[in-house]
């Protein structure tokens, strides 16, 4: 149980509901239960919440009401957005480009569209975690349907050029997609101005409780529904509408639209200290791109150590090894493979994500542990 004592350090992974988006989550698990799609007083006056929320979401990344489709998360976004392309230009072409860093939701999407007929380029990462653009320019051809690259990357934070491909992937009439799980909220973002065709992102990654997310999608975007059943959300995805999420959702895109500034001024600066220490020590190295990285992330190798190890014996401090939606595997981080890293140095990684609820004490504290942890002469109990 996470508690007072403990000390979170896996934001990355999911974040806690901001107490202001609880507030305005609970009258609609309560009195305001009404079906939004019911025809009757209650049920209207509940859609008409739901139209605030959707505009308050859809101006958060400067886009149009219509343009919004609720889902249950990022992962069944990127699900509908892939196949949904896949299925719907598959007369045009059916090749499709993405990055092996991606997260695990777009890469075995992509291998079941392989096992359909469809042909996937998994483009390589250079040793920083950055694509090479002038490769993804090679492979891009007439019959690519789709090309999809992550804008900031779970493990290393990395953050792609995402305006130059969009225009690399136009040019040869291929839609872009971006997972925006992990920069929705935490850096601005307008789909127009960079280019962007679909964006999947979720909910209990910004604040907001898990079991909502978001399908941006361009208007003329063709997609084949995935989920069938009563024609919700343009007939994309149906079902019934998740209103105390869509109202979560809304506020803390608000929340996040009114305080993102000093979010990033105060996670840096305890990010960098906490990276500054770690690289101090003996047998440490950076993962990741030092300058395109989100704000709030940094994956550290401590070379010669087991990661695993390292977090059964910090206890009341929570860090990852890797993704959490992989972390039952025991295999090393993908992610950390793809950009050159041996398996011995993948396994001694560790990924820290902060958040807004973070101090100067708790940065402190783990350093101080990791530095005991990790000297040559310290013997585990």
């Amino acid at each position: 149980m996470i508690n007072e004592t403990s000390i979170y350090l896996d934001y990355n992974s999911t974040t806690p509901i901001d107490p202001r988006v609880l507030d305005a989550m609970l009258p609609f698990l309560q009195e305001n239960f009404a079906n939004s799609s019911s025809t009757h007083y209650f049920g209207q006056s509940i859609n008409e919440k739901v139209k605030h929320a959707r505009e308050q979401i859809i101006d958060f990344i400067n886009a149009e009401p219509n343009e919004l489709i609720f889902t249950s998360g990022a992962t069944e976004a990127i699900n509908i957005a892939i196949k949904g392309v896949a299925e719907s230009c598959s007369n045009k072409g059916k090749h499709i480009i993405t990055v092996s860093t991606e997260h695990k939701a777009v890469l075995d999407t992509c291998k079941d569209l392989e096992r359909k007929g469809f042909e996937v380029t998994y483009l390589p990462v250079q040793t920083n975690g950055l694509i090479d653009l002038s490769e993804l320019e090679k492979v891009i051809r007439l019959n690519t349907i789709l090309v999809s690259v992550m804008y900031v990357n779970n493990e290393t934070g990395v953050i792609q050029p995402i305006k130059e491909i969009a225009i690399l992937a136009h040019e040869k009439g291929a839609l872009f997609m971006t997972d925006a799980t992990q920069a929705v909220g935490k850096i601005e973002i307008d789909v127009n101005d960079l280019g962007i065709d679909l964006l999947c992102f979720s909910g209990h990654k910004m604040y907001a409780p898990k079991g909502i997310g978001a399908l941006y999608v361009r208007n003329k975007t063709k997609l084949s529904p995935q989920i069938h059943g009563g024609g919700h959300e343009q007939g994309l995805r149906s079902g019934t509408l998740n209103v105390p999420g869509i109202i979560a959702l809304a506020k803390a895109c608000e929340i996040a639209s009114e305080e993102m500034d000093l979010y990033k001024r105060n996670i840096s600066e305890l990010k960098d200290k906490l990276e500054t220490e770690f690289l101090k020590l003996p047998n440490t190295s950076l993962n990741g791109d030092s300058e395109n990285r989100i704000f709030n992330t940094t994956n550290i190798c401590f070379k010669g150590q087991d990661a695993n190890v390292l977090i059964g014996r910090m206890k009341n401090i929570a860090v990852s090894n890797g993704s959490a939606c992989s972390s039952a595997l025991v295999e090393p981080s993908h992610v950390l493979k793809a950009m050159g890293l041996s398996d011995d140095e993948a396994f001694a990684s560790l990924r820290f994500s902060l958040g807004k609820y973070n101090s100067i004490e708790d940065i402190e504290t783990v350093i101080s542990k990791i530095k005991e942890l990790t000297q040559p002469n310290f013997k585990y109990a």
